[in-house]
């Protein structure tokens, strides 16, 4: 009874230890939803152009340009923020086999979440560019 009572405590803890990874991840799928609606617009701008007769295409040249661009910056955020919450599952998990197993995972959690906050951090980074890309602001 008592062996039972400490395995359902060491699963309620590693439930709270995973709470935050869990709102991380909320937020992250929250960031992929926006930029992934960029890339949708950024698309339909690009079939619109494109299905133009060729006279009438040579004047948005620049802006196919531009477009072909901000499509590499989003597919980079997108690509860098959904391994950023591949990262935080894989943080959820080891929480969970840490505690099954009952093995110390803290230095596995902790690598797995620099690495996370580093492809969230640089998939940002990626966004505000396209961003800044979108607003006009064509700096090389």
């Amino acid at each position: 009874m008592l062996e039972n009572a400490n395995y359902v405590i060491n699963v309620a803890h590693a439930i709270q230890q995973s709470v935050a990874p869990v709102f991380l991840l909320t937020g992250v799928g929250s960031i992929l939803g926006v930029i992934s609606g960029r890339l949708g617009r950024i698309i339909d701008r690009t079939r619109v152009l494109n299905a133009m007769d060729d006279k009438d295409r040579q004047k948005y040249n620049i802006e196919l340009m531009v477009l072909n661009r901000r499509t590499f910056w989003v597919h980079s955020a997108i690509t860098l923020c959904t391994c950023c919450a591949l990262f935080v599952c894989l943080v959820i998990a080891a929480i969970f086999v840490g505690s099954e197993l009952n093995k110390d995972p803290s230095s596995t959690i902790s690598f797995l979440f620099i690495v996370a906050m580093a492809t969230l951090i640089t998939g940002l980074f990626c966004f505000l560019r396209e961003i800044a890309l979108a607003t006009g602001n064509y700096h090389q």
